[in-house]
Formats: structure tokens, sequence, C-alpha cells
């Protein structure tokens, strides 16, 4: 691919615009095949690419939150995507033989993508994804202050898209952007369509141009709550949208209007939340830093609360969120009227809900009209939604929704399609109404209530359980040709296999058994292994041992029912596995899979998770898709009496683990919430027996075996969190055994969830309000660990855990683990704490880490951190402070040192 040729005067933009006309009437000749395949190699490098950009968009522009600039890079690729992967965009999209009707869709030309400093990388990746979609070539004009990363963002996804077989240059940027640059971009000839997003002015400019342009307007989101309103999940739900990226969405929350009747417990509720509500003199000096020269204030955009309270001159509680002004007035006299796009609220008082819709009504018309208006009511109570639908001129309508991430769709209802381009209608003077997508010919009002999908609970669909239940099981393969048995050498010389085989001797199944599993199984192994299955041509395939195993297993299977299959896009990250961006095929056409567990911890016998390391390259790839799911599983305990007591030890824990995540995960539900709090009564009680006594005590191992399973049923539906994420690169940076590395995180992760007060969520949580203290909490109640408060029964629970690990004789920190090598930790902790946010699970953890929680969390985890120490303390969170210090001079020293 030719490097683009720098674009920094009105001659280079001309060469530029003519070899994207060019490009583009090659790409309008593509089939729809040819550019569904662009479309999605371009998905799936953009979604890679989501952090460096992300990063490079912070570092760039100085505002927002990196984690977050993470989030809406996924969802611009993989949301985008997943709405319109299936759409026809290309020739006939739609035909009625009957009556002689066709769509046909043909591509508008070049477009002119205005890009704003708020959302640099974010908006590059969608609207070059749906140029590709369309058949369009698109040419970026950057904000100056963010134009590397856009310009970053665009070159990555043009990588792809020419990689994958467009044309060369069908997508183009502008180096050095300037306002006569822009303009003359938008102003000629060969621009077919506008797609503008930025400020009013650059909005402006676009309409002006004298070609057809999908524009936006400004927001100023009033939230509307009424006395009917669920008041933890409204406050709640406006603090979660509010405190993203530092309160940059254009339709994030700028007011909230309460009514008389609720508003001193919303009040309330704010402050419990980790609100600040300003006083007249703090307001005073704040809003003085709003608008400046009747204009918002640059200075303000994007920066976190701290900033803000220093420009203003004023003092803020540690752990503050949002600072929260009670205004009355709504005109050019008063500042928190205005859209703050930072997290500012402006908190106004209602005598009744007819008067808050008044006043909602005038804060739209005051600087927001057409874009965006949300209320909080109970969602049966429909009068009050039909008189505010009726009410507010805005396109978007959203009942009990956070602002930020229910505007932009998909996340919070299915039905609005996903856009980061919100039209507002010919109410805020745009061309269309609604979320840009096609055929927006008239100003369509949409309501979006609160709908959040389904959940699920998938396993195998046979498992069998007993004491000696083997051979009784196995003789369900009555009527199968083949079985290819898959296990490890040391359990195949102990002769662990050889009851499997006398059964299928007895049945009549023909077996061949390959026994050459390493740990941490490698794609050479799988491929052996993977070439006797091809020859041998099994229509069972039964694999026997721990982990390993099971994972070449599923790899195995996957193979060989699908050898097109691309590990990379299945590895990918995604945000709901439901929508990922690279889909695997069902499995079980050419064989059924029998998972037989010979360790009591992995739960694999019963997930749809799998890890498989490409020797050559060091890459790991864990794979996660439902169709991994065995088809049977027997968990026999008589197979584990004689587990090893390190063995025993470390996947006991790690099975508690599984069932502890699961139990607070965001994805928990009442189908995993009993699996998995049963799973930790019979570790808690069994394991130290099964430990110490062995086979000595065959109904510990036999109810550990059973806990372990059960853990893995919780977790595979309900996902894990960052115990799990750390532990996952605690172990491959430091070699630690999976188990241990959980063990030394598990308790720490415990205090570091328990808050009802959590600085971020998850981006879309299952429940209404931050509940893992209570969960934990639960926990404990259901050992009967005592305590009378929540806080005391989370401290009840996770001294109940350390009590566990001295039990098992498990060490108590990393530095131990390690051997004290404190330079060989600290140059890796960095590192760690990042591949760690990016790991598949801490998504599903219950509060949402930046990756500097997890550096600390580390390195509370090296040296050991005394109860209530550190991080765990709301008062002292680290996403709020430069230094978090613990008690005690090692950890304190060392704190300082690395954060």
């Amino acid at each position: 691919m030719q490097t683009q040729i720098s674009v920094t005067n009105i001659q280079e933009l001309e060469d530029l615009i003519q070899r994207v006309k060019v490009a583009q009437e090659k790409y309008a000749t593509y089939t729809q095949e040819q550019v569904d395949q662009i479309f999605k190699k371009a998905a799936l490098a953009a979604n890679a690419a989501r952090i460096p950009l992300a990063k490079l968009a912070a570092t760039e522009t100085g505002m927002g939150i990196i984690e977050d600039k993470v989030i809406k890079n996924h969802f611009a690729s993989e949301i985008i995507y997943n709405k319109y992967k299936q759409e026809k965009t290309c020739g006939v999209i739609e035909e009625d033989q009957s009556f002689g009707f066709q769509k046909i869709a043909e591509p508008v030309g070049i477009l002119a993508g205005i890009v704003p400093t708020t959302n640099p990388t974010s908006t590059a990746i969608f609207k070059a994804l749906l140029a590709l979609k369309t058949r369009n070539g698109i040419i970026f004009s950057p904000h100056p202050r963010a134009k590397q990363s856009t310009s970053e963002a665009a070159k990555i996804v043009l990588k792809a898209a020419v990689e994958a077989g467009a044309p060369e240059d069908i997508i183009g940027w502008i180096d050095e952007p300037t306002v006569p640059l822009s303009q003359a971009l938008m102003q000629h000839h060969d621009i077919k369509l506008i797609l503008a997003t930025g400020g009013p002015a650059m909005v402006k400019a676009a309409y002006s141009s004298g070609h057809p342009s999908l524009g936006v307007g400004a927001g100023n989101t009033p939230a509307v709550i009424d006395e009917t309103a669920h008041i933890k999940m409204a406050v709640s739900s406006i603090l979660l949208s509010k405190t993203f990226d530092n309160g940059m969405i254009c339709a994030s929350e700028q007011s909230v209007i309460v009514v008389d009747e609720v508003y001193d417990t919303v009040r309330e509720e704010f402050i419990e939340r980790g609100a600040y509500l300003l006083t007249p003199e703090e307001r005073e000096k704040l809003g003085r830093k709003i608008i400046v020269d009747g204009r918002l204030n640059a200075e303000i955009v994007g920066q976190p609360v701290e900033r803000l309270a220093e420009l203003a001159e004023i003092s803020i509680p540690a752990n503050t969120r949002v600072l929260i002004g009670e205004v009355e007035d709504i005109n050019t006299n008063e500042p928190f009227a205005y859209e703050k796009l930072s997290p500012i609220l402006a908190m106004y008082r209602a005598p009744n809900f007819q008067e808050a819709v008044d006043k909602a009504k005038k804060l739209v018309e005051f600087g927001g009209m057409g874009h965006t208006a949300v209320l909080y009511t109970a969602p049966s109570n429909k009068e009050h939604i039909n008189y505010y639908e009726s009410q507010v001129e805005t396109a978007r309508v959203l009942i009990n929704t956070p602002a930020s991430q229910g505007a932009i769709g998909d996340l919070y209802n299915f039905r609005l399609d996903p856009s980061l381009t919100l039209g507002c209608g010919t109410w805020g003077g745009n061309s269309i109404s609604g979320n840009v997508g096609p055929q927006h010919l008239l100003n369509v009002k949409t309501v979006s209530e609160r709908r959040e999908n389904m959940l699920w609970f998938r396993i195998p669909p046979k498992v069998y359980f007993k004491y000696g239940c083997l051979p009784t099981a196995l003789r369900e393969l009555v009527g199968k040709k083949r079985a290819f048995i898959i296990t490890d050498k040391p359990l195949y010389e102990l002769g662990v296999t050889r009851p499997v085989e006398e059964i299928l001797d007895d049945i009549g199944l023909k077996y061949d058994t390959f026994y050459d599993v390493e740990p941490d199984p490698s794609l050479g192994t799988v491929k052996k292994g993977l070439s006797l299955m091809n020859t041998f041509n099994p229509d069972v395939i039964i694999s026997i041992g721990g982990g390993s195993p099971m994972d070449a297993a599923k790899v195995m299977w996957l193979m060989y029912e699908h050898p097109e299959i691309e590990f990379e896009g299945l590895a990918m990250r995604f945000m709901d596995i439901r929508k990922r961006v690279y889909e695997l095929p069902a499995l079980g056409e050419k064989a059924m899979m029998v998972a037989i567990p010979t360790t009591s911890g992995t739960g694999s016998e019963v997930t749809p998770f799998a890890v498989v390391t490409d020797e050559r390259t060091g890459i790991k790839y864990p794979l996660a898709d439902y169709a991994l799911t065995p088809n049977m599983a027997i968990i026999d305990p008589e197979l584990v009496m004689n587990m090893p007591k390190k063995l025993t030890a470390y996947g006991g824990i790690d099975a508690l683990t599984h069932a502890l995540e699961a139990y607070v995960s965001v994805f928990a539900s009442e189908f995993t919430n009993g699996q998995a709090l049963e799973a930790i009564r019979l570790l808690f009680k069994y394991l130290p027996s099964a430990y110490q006594n062995g086979a000595k005590d065959p109904k510990a191992r036999e109810k550990v075996h059973y806990g372990a399973t059960m853990a893995g049923m919780a977790f595979a539906n309900a996902f894990l969190g960052v115990c799990h994420s750390m532990a996952h690169k605690l172990g491959s940076t430091f070699h630690v055994p999976h188990g241990l590395a959980n063990a030394l995180m598990i308790s720490h992760v415990i205090r570091y969830n328990a808050t009802d007060i959590p600085f971020k969520q998850a981006i879309f949580p299952q429940y209404k309000y931050p509940n893992a203290k209570w969960r934990y909490a639960r926990i404990a109640d259901y050992l009967n660990l005592g305590g009378n408060t929540e806080e005391e029964k989370v401290e009840k629970l996770v001294d109940a855990i350390e009590e566990l690990k001295r039990q098992l004789d498990i060490p108590l920190t990393i530095k131990e683990v390690l051997s004290d090598d404190d330079k060989a930790f600290y140059e890796g902790v960095e590192e760690m704490a990042d591949q760690a946010f990016d790991d598949q699970c801490t998504g599903a953890n219950p509060r949402y880490p930046l990756i500097r929680d997890l550096k600390e969390l580390y390195t509370l985890a090296y040296r050991g951190c005394p109860i209530g120490a550190g991080l765990y303390h709301p008062e002292v969170n680290p996403s709020n402070a430069t230094v978090v210090t613990a008690t005690g001079g090692d950890v304190e020293e060392s704190i300082a040192a690395t954060v």
C-alpha cells in the first residue's frame, strides 16, 4: 500500500481529492461480498487498535479518560459492524417480484468527514466504516488539536481495507488541518456529501458549503426525575453517563430537574454516590470558569473534577465524581444552564411534574434544540412518559436511560440504531432527526425506553455426576462409531484412560488416543492431534484430564469441523459475546465432545472457553464462544481421589475465585447465583479436608469436585472479573500457577469491589445500581460468618478466605512467590496492568477499573496490605489521587515509588 502524500496546502488537497475520486469510482464496481469482507477486516483492525488510539487521543488533546475512549473505539468498531454487517448496500437491496418492485443502492461518491477534538478516533472509525460499507470514498478533516490521532485512526482502517482488497486511496486525510483547507474540502465540487461532527461553527460551515450535509447540533440534555422514579437507579445512571469520558459525549446530561416531592431524597442520593453539591460561593466561582466571553470555556472541556476545582480555586472532597450547582434561572446570566461538556451538572427544583417538563423544554430551547432529553419515571407511568415525549422537541427521548450511552444506541435499547453522529432535525438546524443512517427524510421522533437484552444460561446438554458414574455415562455413546481420546502423557502412563478404553471396547467403539498435550497447549500440539483426528475421522471426541487437555480438545474439535477458522478473529476482545465481530459456526455436525475432568478447579468441562498458544510467536489465543461448550460432561469423583496436594489447593482456590467473581459479575443472574453460592459453600467446607486428607476423605474429594464444576457453570454464564484478568497476566509474566495467582489477588479484589460508590461502573451492568458490597455480604451470610453491617460481613468473608489459604499452605504475597525479586516485579507491573485492563474478564467486573487501579492492586498484593489500607477506602480512591498511601512503611514506600 502506498503512503499518502502529505496534504498541507490547496494543491496537495486537490491531488488527494483526485486520487480518492479514482479509487472510489473503482470501488463503486465492487460486489456486496467484496465490500462485506473489506468492512469486516477494517472493523477488526480498528477494534484491535482501540487502546493505543485511545491513549494517543487523550495525550494529544489533553481531554477525557483513556479507558472510556477505549470503550468508544470499541463501540465504533464492534457495535457498528454488528448493526450493519448483514445490511445490503450494493446493487439490488430489496425486491418484490410480484409487484415488480426493486430498490437499488448506489454510492454517493466522495464524503468529507469533519472530526471533532472530543472524539477524534472513535468518530473517524465510525465514519470510515460507514464509507467502506456504502462503497464511498472519504477524506477526513481532523481538528487541529487532534490531527495525529484522527490521522492514525484513518491509517489503520485504510491499511486493513486495502489489505482486504479495497483501492489504495479510498480513504484520505488532511495532515495539517486549517480553516482554509477545511473550507476548500467542503466546498470542492467533487465532494458529494459532508459528514459534519463538531462545534456549531463547523457544522454551520458544512451546511453553508453548497453541498448536502449530515450534521449535528449542540446538546444540552435535561434529565427529569419525577416522584415515581427509582431514585437509586436514576442517580446511578446519571453519574454513569456524566462521568463517561469526563462528560464529553454531546448527549450527556447537562441539567437535572427534580420534582419537589423527591428533591431532598435525590439530593442525598447524589451525595451518597460521590457527587459534590457546591455552596453558593463555590457555584459562583465555578460559574465564572464555565462561560468566558459568552462562550463555553475550552479549558474545562473533558477535564476531571480535580482540575475543574483547581481552575475555580475551590476545594472538593476526595473521591468526588461530579460537581453539582443548584440553580434556578435558565438564561444567559446563568452559566450552569449551558452545555458544559465536563463533569458539571446543574440541578433545578420544580414544584410538580408539569413545571419540571417546562424547565426541560426551556433548557432544550436555550441550548439543545433537537438533541436529547431524558425522563426517569416508573416504567408503568405512561401518562408522564406520553406527556414528556409530546412536549420536548428532541430527536431522542430516553426513558430511564443514561444519556451518554443511551443516545448512541444499541446498549440500552437494541432498536435504537448505534451511531456517533446524532442528528437533531430541523429543530436543531439539521437535515436529519435521528442517529445518522440511511433515508432520514422526515423529522422522526424516537422514544427509547430502557430495555436490556436477555441473559442466558448455557451448559452441556448432559452432565453426569456421582462416584463411579463414568462407565454408565459412557454407555450413552452406544451407536457412535469412532472415539478420539485426548489427554496428557502423565495421565496416560498412570492408566487413567484405561477405564474409558475398556468401556469403549465393551460397547463396540473403535478408538485412538492422543496423549501429547502439554501444560498450556500449543498450536503445534493441536495441529499434531488434528492430523491424527482427520485420519481417524471420529464422531466422538473425549477429553480426559485437567484444563490443558480440555483446552486442546476444544480447539482440535473446532479445527476438525471448521479448518477455515481464523484465530485472530476468534480471539478478538468483545463487549458482548452475542455481538462480536467474528462469529463462530455451530459445532457438532461431525463429532460430539465429551469432557471428563481429572482435576477439581478449571470447570472447563462445562465452559465455552479455551486457550491455545502459538509457540512460534508466543501469542496466546483465548477463545470464547458457546459453540465450544462440550456436549457431555462426566463428573466422576473417583478420578480425583489421588490429586497432589498442591494441585488440590491451587485448583480449589481457582474454583472458589470462579464462584466469587461470577456471583458479583455484572452478568450475574438468578440462574447463576445459586450455582455460585453453593459452590462457595462446598469449597469452604470441604477443601481443607480434601487438601489435608486426600483419598482418606472421599466425601471431601467428591464435594470439592462438584463445587468446581458448579463454579464452572456459574462463570460460564456470568463471566469473571479483574481477579482473573490480573491472575492471567501474573501467570504469563512470572509463570505463577493460575490458581495461586488468583489466591494472591482475590482478597484485594474483594475489598476493591466492595463499594457502593465505584468511581466507574461497567458500561452496561445488569443491575440498576452498584451492589457488589451487598453481594459479598450475602455470601458471608450464606456461610454464616457473622457480622452486623455489610462492611463487617465483607471483612468476615476476606478473613475466611485468608484463613482458608493458610490451611492450604498458600503464600500470602506475590513477593514471597517471586522470592523477593523486586526489580523484576516493578519493571513488569506497568505492562501487566495494561494487559489486565484489556483482558476479556475485566468488562464483567462490578467496579470498572482504571489501569492505575490495577497497577496498585498488583503493588498491594506484592508486599501485602493491612486491612483497610490503600485504595479500599472510598475516601482514598486511586482514581482521584496522584499517590495512594497505605499503612505500613514498606507498603507506603513501594506504592509511592510506583504510582
